[in-house]
């Protein structure tokens, strides 16, 4: 794009991040809209030793994962954004209650999301003119969190989730992928160290090396992508009273101390979705499933996955419970 010299690249990407603050984001940066070789390979390998279980669609659009052109033609570059969610509320202790993954509390963060992100495009197009690109919430061929970390946004930890100085990790990654050049920023360190905290608590042994989950043993997998009818019977007993999703690889996280409360009132708390029994998941019919999660994440699982979970989460709390009092 003609007329954007080093210092207007800079200028404009410095509003850009302003703008993005003032819609209501947590953090902004920018990298360079370039393949992502490196992060090719692994992917590439993973796909191929088969750690994505029945997610036959990461298969799909390969190009378009490592190639933000193929996605944006004549792109430049790819503004990440950051979206906090953390609601102040444990969950609970009680192994009877469901436990439902603190991102899928309130309403769904796609919506949520792609509207702010829709509102800073229209903002980049009043200042610079016509511009080509697109919109991106976990819902196409990207990769989030190679893009956030190459825009400066975090690190990869140890459990695969971004990892923020500031934030911790209790948040959601957005993009804006544009023909607009923007001035970019550097990657940031890898601050996990040695700790093996998420490596160490998670009960599925799902993290099978630092850096890298199979989605076969995922609480988070299972529980909301798995295509069977069932969990396999070695690895149920693991997943306790999850019913939907995970949060124990990141509450166990030291860089957790740093997470705040969100100003995002749709990621507040419906009712029940963190106080409500097994037996009472596991009675749910699908008029009042389809109540209750309408435009939530939980949707994802499907009424049926949703109440299989629960079925399973229920039969372990009962063995649970018998063999503690015999």
């Amino acid at each position: 794009m003609p007329g954007f010299d080093q210092q207007a690249q800079e200028r404009l990407a410095q509003d850009v991040k302003a703008e993005a603050t003032r819609l209501g984001f947590d953090a902004c940066g920018i990298s360079e809209a370039e393949q992502l070789d490196e992060e090719a390979i692994r992917l590439e390998q993973w796909l191929l030793n088969g750690r994505h279980g029945t997610m036959d669609w990461m298969e799909r659009h390969f190009d378009e994962r490592i190639d933000p052109t193929e996605l944006v033609p004549g792109a430049e570059s790819v503004i990440s954004v950051l979206h906090n969610y953390y609601q102040p509320v444990e969950h609970p202790d009680d192994p009877r209650v469901g436990k439902i993954s603190r991102y899928a509390w309130g309403d769904d963060y796609h919506d949520v999301m792609k509207d702010k992100l829709y509102l800073l495009y229209h903002w980049l197009e009043e200042q610079v003119g016509d511009v080509h690109g697109r919109v991106f919430v976990d819902s196409a061929p990207v990769l989030d969190k190679a893009w956030a970390k190459r825009s400066g946004l975090g690190w990869q930890g140890k459990h695969s989730n971004l990892l923020n100085r500031t934030m911790g990790s209790f948040f959601f990654i957005g993009e804006l992928i544009v023909d607009v050049p923007l001035a970019t920023d550097d990657p940031m360190p890898d601050y996990c160290g040695s700790c093996t905290r998420c490596i160490d608590a998670c009960p599925t042994d799902a993290i099978y090396e630092p850096y890298a989950v199979d989605a076969n043993r995922c609480i988070s997998y299972l529980t909301i992508e798995h295509a069977e009818d069932d969990i396999p019977a070695a690895i149920q007993p693991d997943l306790k009273n999850w019913i939907f999703g995970c949060d124990i690889c990141q509450d166990v996280c030291p860089w957790n101390k740093f997470k705040y409360a969100t100003d995002e009132p749709a990621y507040s708390p419906r009712d029940g979705v963190t106080d409500t029994d097994l037996r009472t998941w596991t009675e749910l019919n699908l008029e009042e499933f389809e109540r209750r999660f309408a435009e939530s994440p939980v949707e994802r699982a499907t009424f049926e996955g949703f109440r299989r979970n629960a079925r399973m989460a229920l039969e372990t709390a009962i063995a649970e419970g018998n063999a503690a009092s015999s």
